[in-house]
């Protein structure tokens, strides 16, 4: 566990600790309190408390996807590490095909779970025997058009459109969890960074700049519901997380004076004199 970072357990521990027998959260348990907790730890995590893990994954040779982590919310980048260290990420391509067909067994559907949706599998070949030839695309501006908006593709690029030299392209197959990958380079691993959902943690651990705020989140939601506490309990303790939430947001993302000057440096470079 890093230095500036505390379990969950703990605060969870301490909250319970430090209640009254005459507080609205008394007569609470240490299970309710995990789930809202953990709850806490999620909904900060999106925001505030992102925690960006980044794994090296291999390629599926078969079918040129690779699977999603475990804890996996939303993708940072994705490429290959050359030998300088750095990472040569791939650019999306919503145009890659992940299409799938039912799977049939003597011309009947298969349902092997009972679920009602039957079985698919992957069919990522071309829907006809002849494929769209981009040489059958017209030029001029309606070339430019198409080719930016719908192929997507590295060439004909419009100024301010986008684009640009990619090592790869990918796209993002969240109904089969994985990635659907073109690396170009026939690479068989890539790097992934991405936003990791720590809630999934046995025992999460949050920054300590958070601590106060996730105490606050947890009162505040034990007695969100209770028809015994009065609104203005109820209203003072929303009120008191959302301070909580902001101290600790500014904390978090502190701009120093030493940044500040860095910053300002930068745009006065001096030039070679002639």
């Amino acid at each position: 566990m890093a230095r500036n970072t505390i379990k969950i357990s703990q605060v969870i521990n301490d909250f319970l600790i430090t209640l009254d027998h005459d507080d609205y959260a008394n007569d609470v348990t240490h299970a309710s309190v995990r789930v809202i907790a953990l709850r806490g730890v999620r909904e900060m995590g999106f925001d505030m408390l992102k925690k960006i893990r980044s794994i090296k994954l291999p390629v599926n040779a078969s079918n040129s996807t690779v699977d999603l982590p475990d804890d996996f919310v939303d993708l940072v980048k994705i490429g290959s590490v050359s030998s300088d260290g750095l990472v040569y990420v791939m650019g999306e391509n919503k145009n890659i095909n992940y299409s799938q067909k039912y799977l049939e067994q003597n011309g009947v559907l298969i349902d092997s779970d009972g679920d009602g949706i039957y079985d698919r599998v992957d069919s990522k070949s071309s829907t006809s025997d002849s494929t769209p030839s981009t040489s059958n695309i017209s030029d001029g501006l309606d070339d430019y058009i198409f080719r930016n908006y719908v192929y997507d593709n590295s060439y004909g690029r419009l100024y301010g459109v986008g684009g640009g030299n990619y090592l790869g392209q990918f796209r993002i197959n969240l109904d089969q969890n994985r990635i659907e990958v073109d690396t170009h380079n026939g690479a068989s691993e890539v790097v992934i960074e991405y936003i990791a959902d720590e809630a999934r943690s046995l025992d999460p651990s949050i920054h300590i700049y958070a601590e106060e705020a996730l105490r606050a989140y947890i009162y505040y939601k034990l007695i969100e519901r209770k028809a015994s506490v009065p609104y203005n309990e109820k209203a003072r303790a929303r009120q008191e997380y959302y301070n909580e939430y902001r101290k600790a947001n500014a904390r978090m993302k502190s701009f120093s004076k030493e940044e500040a000057l860095k910053t300002i440096r930068k745009n006065y470079k001096q030039s070679p004199k002639g």
